[in-house]
């Protein structure tokens, strides 16, 4: 094979980079994969898994200096001591706000499938229906019945453990045992169940965690140490999964500091032809060429690369002749939270660190519920008892004090909502010309915002909870609803959405550009609405079916 050449090019090692090298691998095709930053290698490279607060010099916490250094990182939970280099950073790779957006991102082998939370749900032909039900946007042009085949592969050997509910807005899957709900959690659900007629229901979260041997991988040890790396590969990760998979075939080549800064166009033949790399340590640029590229280098990224590809014909890029392209940024809006606590049960405990909660699928805008807004929500929480990390009001200092802290406090439940963003045209991302990263490359702009629809629901996600806590019997119940802005769910979509129609949409059904037929894209930024769940197993299943038709198309010489 020459130099440089392929069958297939794979940008991004995250959790849809990581399937799409793993099947076309299987497959039989040459494959490289190319990630913008370092190399983390399973096991090896996870320094800090066994490690506790007490073993770093700021107990995990951040820094001044690390607070000047990251100023959107800071924003939230990721700015630590503890796996900082896991995250892009602000000063090498900043970007635009023309609207507040919190941009979280990972930049090395493995991508944010090594820091993600896991959690695990399917759509149902209720969320695949609702843009052509309600008039918003365009329709999906995929239903249910096409995915779930998909959706089984994937769980398969993903390992994603959860318990069957026969739940119609949540079907079930192909899980393996699920985790169990702590007694306070036992009984919250049972109340809430009684209480609503079983409209709302409280389940254990759906989450890619092996509850039992899997594959080459050892089960969850309940130490909640996920975002650090799990070298028991409890939770699927690139590292633990899907790249040993590649690998095994022999057809897999993995090359690091790799910034793929355009794709590769030929006008003659309609097709891609490579992609074009800039090597981040030494700044020199590369080609690779190969019959089929797969974008997965996470939605935002995927979307700045096709939009600096092919500008001789297009000068918003390739994909942009729908008018699309960038439009659609969807994101689930967090930050409203209820919590409260539970008397009665201080002679109870739980086992582990159970690295997983409850789940409280979507009951507004469905069974005959009509709001003043469209779409709705799910909450995720779950109770556990204080720790020694807690305040004790009556001690300070001293012996009483440290003694306090041996006992576990109170028990406390708590629980926040994940709601959906509609796909509005003008919530937008595009390249920012008049400012430059590190390696000189135009940055991105984001221009988007939460709108009227999802204010109103969040209005609902405070006062449902609050709600449904005291008639749990949760004691001095409180809610908060604070930092209303997109990108906190760290679950980006929709700029380059699929459909039924090239002048409404960036790609087809399987997931294929329309204007170049090998090109397929099938991280988030295919997603055509966001429903209110976690997506990372729909982008899985996605892309499971995306390269199998793929290999197919090639074998018919298609593309």
């Amino acid at each position: 094979m020459a130099e440089n050449v392929y069958d297939a090019i794979v940008v991004g090692s995250g959790i849809s980079g990581g399937w799409a090298a793993k099947e076309l691998c299987e497959k039989g095709l040459k494959t490289i994969m190319l990630e913008r930053g370092e190399d983390i290698v399973h096991i090896k490279d996870y320094p800090e898994a066994n490690k506790e607060a007490w073993d770093y010099t700021h107990r995990g916490r951040r820094t001044q200096q690390m607070i000047n250094d990251y100023p959107v990182l800071k924003r939230d939970y990721p700015l630590n001591e503890i796996n900082l280099k896991w995250w892009a950073s602000d000063k090498d790779s900043p970007y635009t706000e023309v609207k507040r957006f919190d941009w979280f991102r990972g930049y090395h082998v493995g991508g944010r499938s090594l820091l993600w939370g896991r959690q695990s749900y399917r759509l149902s032909d209720m969320y695949f229906e609702e843009n052509a039900k309600d008039g918003i946007a365009i329709d999906w042009p995929v239903r249910y019945n096409e995915l779930a085949k998909w959706y089984d592969y994937v769980e398969s050997f993903a390992g994603i453990s959860g318990s069957k509910e026969g739940l119609p807005e949540l079907p079930d899957g192909n899980f393996l045992p699920p985790m169990d709900m702590n007694c306070v959690e036992k009984d919250v659900a049972a109340r809430l169940k009684e209480q609503y007629k079983g409209i709302r229901k409280m389940i254990i979260g759906r989450t890619a965690h092996v509850t039992a041997p899997h594959l080459d991988r050892q089960q969850c040890q309940f130490r909640n140490k996920c975002w650090l790396g799990c070298p028991f590969g409890g939770y699927f990760s690139t590292q633990s999964a899907t790249l040993p998979a590649a690998q095994k075939t022999g057809n897999l080549t993995v090359r690091p500091f790799s910034i793929v800064t355009k794709i590769l166009y030929d006008k003659d033949t309609q097709k891609a032809t490579g992609v074009e790399v800039l090597d981040a340590q030494t700044n020199q640029t590369y080609q690779y060429k190969a019959k089929i590229v797969f974008l997965n280098a996470s939605t935002f990224n995927s979307t700045w690369i096709l939009m600096n590809s092919a500008t001789d014909i297009w000068p918003d890029g390739l994909g942009s002749s729908s008018g699309e392209l960038g439009h659609n940024v969807m994101d689930h809006h967090l930050n409203v939270g209820v919590s409260g606590t539970v008397e009665g049960y201080e002679d109870k405990y739980y086992f582990g660190r159970r690295a997983n909660g409850i789940y409280i699928p979507r009951y507004r805008n469905f069974f005959g519920d009509k709001r003043d807004y469209l779409r709705g929500f799910g909450y995720q929480g779950g109770a556990s008892r204080q720790g020694w990390n807690r305040d004790v009001a009556e001690y300070s200092i001293g012996a009483d004090y440290k003694e306090a802290l041996t006992e576990p406090g109170s028990w406390t439940f708590g629980m926040g909502g994940f709601g959906e963003t509609l796909p509005y045209h003008e919530n937008k991302i595009y390249l920012d010309k008049t400012k430059k990263d590190k390696w000189g490359l135009n940055v991105l702009a984001f221009d988007a915002e939460l709108k009227e629809n999802e204010l109103k629901m969040r209005k609902d996600m405070l006062n449902d909870g609050i709600e449904m806590l005291e008639a749990m019997g949760v004691k001095n119940v409180t809610g908060r609803d604070t930092n209303p802005y997109l990108g906190r769910g760290i679950h980006e979509m929709g700029t380059a959405r699929m459909g039924a129609d090239p002048k409404t949409s960036v790609l087809n059904k399987f997931n294929q550009v329309w204007d170049a037929k090998n090109v397929f894209v099938t991280d988030g930024s295919f997603m055509t609405s966001a429903a209110c769940q976690n997506p990372s197993l729909t982008y899985m299943a996605f892309t499971a079916r995306a390269a199998n038709h793929a290999v197919e198309e090639l074998k018919k010489q298609n593309i």
